[in-house]
């Protein structure tokens, strides 16, 4: 088993616990005094940086919200001065303005390192070829995995995201043998080969490192069933740093997180209260290392659970179940709470059925409808008019039995729904409307 960084993902965790402790004790000292927005939320509650004491007093500072993030646009919340800034990243900004993010040398270095973490956990050696199918710019996810890959010495296929044909040529001209993508980008890459008559087996691919939007486990199987390969999972988020925060061993147990460069809660997302580890909450993240954009108990909406127990692997990190949604992706249907991936997990366990799929919420009157698109993997299934009842019938029943609700199912001609390259957008509540 290959492990990057040995001492730091095997440590005890006491040592863990207490080396954390220092560098959070220097974190809340740096941003009280380097950053007017942390002095004045913590003089609001009385709060200075000698009350800190233990590791259990971080739960007293207030949360920070995209909405601060993005009232401070786009450099209010910096740490460093400019001069010492090497590198601008952004988020899409597609709900309001963009969260700027920036690094020194030091967090280039520490980024790199970390990535190159990440992918090795995956199972990366000096041996792969990978290829990059996110776009590169002032999205994290490209150049963040790029560094890492080549400082694990793998060579780095640069492909940027889009050009479907494009990318299929080159994994198989360039031989590549590790896939960066997101999921859903991943499961098309595949589907398109089938189209082309390209089979899998001849091609040298053995591993994909996905991330970027939540995955169902019934996902996972669909695109290693089509590509041939071991899907891992990974996370990272533009705010902590970008890809490296956290991901899979080959024991799939659980993303790693690294521990030693951030300090990971989970709260009741109603009531912002510390949760015990192994409850589902809302995560939570502190950062411990970075000098340009020091984050203080930042709210993700992702929605996981923590494990703290050691790794089959030897790692000691604590690891995160995959992200089942977000809060604000949840929907509240007839009083029903109800998340994409709950769906996700019927659809794709239907047969007939291809993994792509449409979720429209509307309100009829007092009552709201949930409607579901769905795409047929084959065209010889729109006829006979029976099979197509009993299909939808079936879906029906399946999606009750999960969610306890009446959806309406239309299935549709294979190939009918959109593509994306980048983040899928599967759901539309028209509630939220007027």
């Amino acid at each position: 088993m290959n492990i990057w960084d040995r001492e730091n993902e095997c440590m005890p965790r006491s040592r863990l616990a207490a080396l954390q402790l220092e560098r959070l004790r220097h974190t809340v000292r740096y941003v009280y005094e380097k950053v007017p927005y942390y002095k004045e939320a913590f003089d609001k509650i009385g709060f200075r940086p000698q009350h800190l004491q233990k590791i259990e007093d971080l739960a007293n500072l207030p949360f920070l919200t995209k909405d601060d993030l993005r009232d401070y646009y786009p450099f209010g919340l910096f740490a460093a001065p400019r001069r010492e800034i090497v590198r601008l990243h952004a988020s899409s900004g597609t709900t309001g303005r963009p969260v700027v993010v920036g690094y020194t040398r030091r967090d280039m270095e520490n980024w790199t390192e970390l990535t190159a973490r990440m992918v090795t956990l995956a199972g990366v050696t000096s041996e792969d070829t990978a290829q990059i199918a996110f776009n590169y710019g002032l999205f994290t996810g490209g150049f963040g995995l790029h560094y890492g890959l080549e400082r694990v010495g793998a060579a780095v296929i640069p492909a940027s995201g889009g050009n479907t044909a494009r990318q299929l040529m080159l994994i198989r001209d360039f031989a590549a043998t590790v896939l960066i993508a997101t999921p859903g980008y991943a499961l098309y890459l595949g589907e398109e080969a089938e189209k082309q008559g390209i089979d899998p087996a001849h091609w040298q691919l053995r591993l994909g490192l996905f991330g970027s939007e939540p995955w169902s486990e019934e996902m996972r199987t669909e695109i290693e069933k089509r590509l041939r390969i071991t899907a891992t999972d990974n996370y990272g988020l533009t705010e902590m740093m970008g890809p490296g925060v956290s991901g899979e061993c080959h024991c799939r147990a659980g993303m790693h997180i690294a521990e030693d460069h951030f300090i990971v809660e989970t709260i009741d997302p109603e009531t912002g209260s510390v949760l015990p580890p192994g409850e589902e909450g809302e995560l939570v993240f502190t950062s411990l290392t970075k000098e340009a954009f020091p984050v203080i108990r930042f709210r993700t909406k992702d929605i996981s659970r923590l494990y703290p127990e050691p790794c089959a692997c030897g790692r000691t990190t604590a690891r995160m179940r995959r992200i089942s949604g977000r809060t604000d992706d949840m929907l509240i249907i007839r009083g029903v709470n109800v998340f994409p991936s709950q769906i996700e997990s019927v659809l794709i366990n239907s047969e007939g059925i291809a993994p792509y799929y449409r979720i429209d919420v509307h309100r009829r009157g007092a009552l709201d409808e949930l409607e579901i698109s769905v795409e047929l993997a084959s065209s010889d299934l729109l006829e006979p008019y029976f099979q197509l009842e009993e299909l939808s019938a079936a879906i029906q029943r399946n999606i009750y039995a999960t969610l306890a609700l009446n959806a309406k199912i239309r299935l549709v001609q294979p190939g009918s729904l959109e593509r994306t390259t980048g983040k899928a957008q599967r759901v539309f509540d028209h509630r939220r409307r007027g």
